[in-house]
């Protein structure tokens, strides 16, 4: 059986399983991590786990937990980020909207904006 060792920050080293290591591989590489529950202290240890842990936990029979992201989860957005209102103005809209299809065809962003314009206009009331 292998032997894996790694270090609990409160205990120091401590030998484990492969078992005993959950590894999980995310799409961006900065995420990955591997975690263990400590044999002398019982505390969850996560770790970060790059290309170099990530291969030597696999080589030692860790099987390794893929994490698929959506692209457009990655993607870079330009633009004010949505805020509370703004959730909560579509959810009225959408609540009395008869055909959704038909009113994003027509334009449903450029007048959302022309009004979101107007009510910011100083002197309007």
């Amino acid at each position: 059986m292998t032997i894996i060792k790694a270090a609990c920050p409160t205990c120091g080293d401590v030998e484990l399983t492969k078992d005993q290591v959950r590894l999980v591989v995310h799409a961006v590489r900065s995420r990955s991590f591997y975690s263990f529950d400590c044999t002398s202290c019982v505390s969850q240890v996560k770790k970060p786990a790059g290309d170099e842990v990530v291969r030597l936990l696999t080589l030692g029979g860790v099987v390794a937990e893929r994490i698929e992201v959506p692209a457009e989860a990655l993607e870079v957005h330009e633009g004010k980020a949505l805020t509370s209102d703004d959730l909560l103005d579509f959810a009225a809209w959408i609540e009395d909207a008869e055909n959704v299809v038909q009113a994003a065809a027509a334009g449903l962003h450029a007048r959302l904006l022309t009004r979101d314009q107007q009510k910011q206009a100083p002197g309007r009331s």
